[in-house]
């Protein structure tokens, strides 16, 4: 598989997400599908801001390549979290992908008025969620180019 990104240069991804077994399973699916994903997960949304603005404990953390995001997270759910990510000229370009158990035609409309770059549905069965990171992998981080951003000093 042809690996995108600078040789060498792993990709990174922010996985938000409050589920352990989800967490667990993105994990191993990425693991399966391209060993030069390197994961970082937030647990919920204040995290999540926190590491993308590289605030706290997250001051050393990396600009991720894409982002997963759940909408049903505690102390600051998705969509306030997309809506503050697509609001914010140094993180906006970052593609957001919501991958959340929500069906809700609410939830859809909303997420694509926020700027989402896509929403998948979460499958419930391990092989169809294995999949699904599969052609996220395939999709986003191997065919798509995406923007090269310059690491702060």
């Amino acid at each position: 598989m042809k690996v995108m990104g600078k040789p060498g240069v792993p990709l990174k991804v922010l996985l938000v997400e409050e589920s352990p077994g989800d967490i667990r399973l993105t994990r191993e699916a990425f693991r399966d599908a391209n060993s030069a994903v390197e994961l970082h997960v937030a647990y919920d949304g204040v995290e999540a801001m926190a590491f993308l603005r590289r605030e706290g404990v997250h001051v050393q953390a990396p600009r991720p390549d894409l982002i997963l995001l759940d909408l049903n997270l505690p102390r600051m759910d998705g969509r306030e979290v997309l809506a503050q990510i697509k609001s914010d000229d140094v993180l906006k370009t970052i593609p957001t992908v919501i991958l959340t158990t929500s069906e809700e035609e609410g939830d859809i409309t909303k997420s694509y008025q926020l700027h989402a770059n896509c929403y998948l549905n979460k499958p419930v069965q391990l092989e169809a969620f294995e999949s699904l990171v599969s052609t996220i992998n395939d999709f986003w981080l191997t065919m798509v180019r995406l923007p090269q951003q310059k690491e702060p000093e």
